[in-house]
């Protein structure tokens, strides 16, 4: 089959809940052979991470996920505000959940991190000459440590039960994609 013979045409959606964080909807769609389905797809806005450098190090935070009932070592990041542009969201969070700053943001990439049910995308940056200004600037429900870790052992434990999160693989990824290409 031709890329073309694979598209569904969504005819209508519907939906189903919103919350603070997402709306689940549920999008009738009919397929490349007349066939019509529902699915169901949660909007949510896109994201960021950073992956802040310190030498032989990464910065990365700890906090607790609900999801999965755990604490989790990450690379900072978070929600992109309504209007914010990527990078800028990703100076922001980093600021915001370790107290350093940098004027020196490389985009690394971007996924969508789960397209089977998520609209949402994932948007990757490394920073690299970061001043620290000795205070974090958390949301009231946000409970974040932030380490300093050396790269040798985040590269080691990621996917372990310290580092679950799948999308910081992702991050972990495009790093060492832009780490070939220098």
């Amino acid at each position: 089959m031709e890329d073309k013979d694979l598209i569904w045409k969504e005819q209508s959606r519907k939906e189903l809940l919103k919350t603070p964080v997402l709306k689940v909807l549920e999008i009738t769609s009919i397929s490349p052979k007349e066939d019509s389905g529902n699915y169901i797809v949660m909007e949510a806005r896109d994201w960021c991470a950073v992956i802040p450098e310190i030498g032989d190090d990464f910065l990365m935070v700890k906090q607790w996920r609900h999801g999965s009932s755990c604490l989790s070592i990450e690379f900072p990041g978070g929600v992109i505000d309504d209007g914010e542009e990527p990078v800028e969201a990703a100076r922001r969070e980093l600021k915001e959940e370790t107290g350093y700053e940098t004027d020196d943001l490389v985009y690394l990439g971007t996924v969508s991190p789960n397209p089977a049910l998520f609209s949402n995308h994932m948007h990757f940056f490394l920073a690299k000459n970061m001043t620290s200004t000795g205070t974090q600037d958390l949301d009231s429900d946000e409970y974040v440590n932030y380490l300093r870790i050396p790269k040798k052992e985040v590269i080691e434990k990621m996917g372990s039960p310290e580092y679950p999160h799948a999308l910081m693989a992702v991050a972990l990824n495009f790093y060492h994609q832009y780490m070939l290409k220098k």
